[in-house]
Formats: structure tokens, sequence, C-alpha cells
């Protein structure tokens, strides 16, 4: 495994670290939003203070993510599509854990042309389409997990540890502060911080972690190649 990962292509690099760095400011993206809603917001900053920092941190990592899209692409080593990047579920390489990342950008891009028309979907509708960056979120961390090659180095999982750690954290500081009322929203995010983590660690230990995980998907797609 390490070997595969010490070396991949200037591409492979480039895809690898646009991927992680799209989801450590998804992350503090989704972390903001969530620690600074409803009753929970900070007195000492203004709301359009955190508001603009939320919408530069979820730019930013859309600027990541597409280099880590287009590098994705443009290494030979899947042959993945341009078509791949926006269909969900139509390549060849690890068709489900990719097919998760695609679902995610579709997501994020939703909410980025929705958010140019605030104004005309109103607030109501444009919150409620708003709310899939945080569906986007867990689909980008399996995404992350099952599709790289490198899950099994030490940094790696420390990276997805500290964005699982970090999304959790805030949705209980965010339960426990918030006030009475929306029980079912509550139970809703309660039960997905606890399915999410128990979720991930079961697939670790059964696939990412296990001897041979990534050479059988890189395995796949070389005996593709030789078929053509």
């Amino acid at each position: 495994m390490t070997t595969l990962a010490l070396t991949g292509s200037p591409l492979w690099y480039a895809s690898r670290a646009g991927g992680s760095l799209a989801l450590i400011l998804l992350t503090a993206t989704v972390v903001l939003g969530v620690a600074s809603g409803g009753r929970t917001a900070p007195r000492g900053i203004g709301r359009f203070e955190v508001g603009l920092l939320h919408r530069n941190l979820a730019l930013l990592s859309l600027v990541f993510l597409a280099v880590h899209v287009v590098t994705a692409v443009l290494d030979p080593f899947v042959h993945l599509s341009w078509a791949a990047s926006v269909v969900p579920f139509s390549a060849s390489y690890r068709r489900l854990w990719l097919g998760l990342g695609t679902v995610a950008l579709d997501l994020l891009l939703a909410v980025l042309f929705t958010s140019g028309l605030r104004r005309r979907l109103g607030v109501r509708r444009w919150k409620a389409v708003h709310w899939l960056a945080y569906v986007a979120w867990p689909l980008a961390l399996f995404h992350g997990t099952g599709t790289g090659t490198d899950t099994r180095l030490s940094l790696q999982l420390w990276l997805y540890a500290a964005c699982l750690v970090s999304v959790v954290g805030a949705v209980w500081w965010r339960l426990v502060k918030a006030g009475p009322g929306r029980v079912i929203g509550r139970l809703v995010a309660a039960v997905t911080a606890i399915a999410v983590p128990v979720a991930l660690t079961a697939f670790l230990a059964a696939g990412p972690l296990q001897p041979g995980w990534a050479q059988r998907a890189a395995m796949t797609v070389i005996l593709q190649g030789a078929g053509r």
C-alpha cells in the first residue's frame, strides 16, 4: 500500500491533495454552519462576519474539489470520463465509493447554483436546498475512505478522524445548547451523529484497512485496460 502511494503520478498526488483539502474545508464549513446556527450563534461576532466566513470556506472547498475532479479525470490510470464526474455510479472504478463522491459533488453544485437564486427562490426553499451540504459531507467522507489508495496511511486516517470528530462534536454541542422544540429534527441529528462514526469504523475495519483493498481495485482497472 505504501509503495503504491509513493509511486503515484503527479496527477494522482494532485487529485489526492485536492480531495483532502476539499474535505478539510468542507468539514470547516459544516462545523461553522452547525455551531453558529440557531440559538448557538456566537455573541461576540456579528452574523454577517460568520456568514461571510462560511461562504468563503464553502467556495474555497469547491475550488479544491474542482482540482480533485479535473486531475482525477486527467489521470490515465483509472480511465475516468467527464460524465462519470457528474453522473453518479457510472464509473467502472470502485463504482459505489466513487459514486458517493459524485453525489456529494452534485449536491454541493445544487447548493452553489441555488445560492445565486436565493432571492427568487425565497428563504424557505433556499434553506431546504442548503441542507444538502450537510448531506454531502458524510458522502464525501465515505468517498474518500473508499476510493483513496492512501486510506491506510496513518496521516490520512488521522485526517479523517479529525474531520469526523469535528463535525460530530459540533452536532452534539449544538444539541446541548439548543433550546426546546423541533424534537424530530434533534432526534435525527443525534441518531446521525452516532450512526456515521459507527458505520465508518465498521467500513474501515472490513474494507480499506484490510490487506489488498487498494490492490484489488487497481488490478480491476489494469485488467480492463489490457482487454481493450
